[in-house]
């Protein structure tokens, strides 16, 4: 499963330097066309097995701006898409 980038997100680009995998990508490169950060969920791992939460969401300021794991918030979410919380 992937990490998902919900609403709250400022774009600060935080997320996009801390991701091993560069899973995440912001709206200029977002494949969707939308103006949002977007998640490559085969890409991310959620750094599992490196760390005890994803990098991303340790370097991000926003308070829970990035979900993930068994979060029942995340579900039905598309990664990558913001979430209604």
């Amino acid at each position: 499963m992937a990490v998902i980038i919900t609403d709250t997100c400022i774009n600060c680009g935080a997320c996009i330097d801390e991701c091993p995998t560069e899973a995440i990508v912001d709206e200029d490169d977002n494949p969707t066309g939308e103006e949002i950060y977007y998640v490559y969920a085969d890409k991310c791992v959620e750094c599992i097995g490196h760390h005890d939460e994803p990098a991303c969401a340790t370097a991000c300021p926003t308070e829970g701006c990035i979900v993930w794991g068994e979060n029942p918030d995340t579900e039905g979410a598309v990664p990558g898409e913001p979430c209604v919380e």
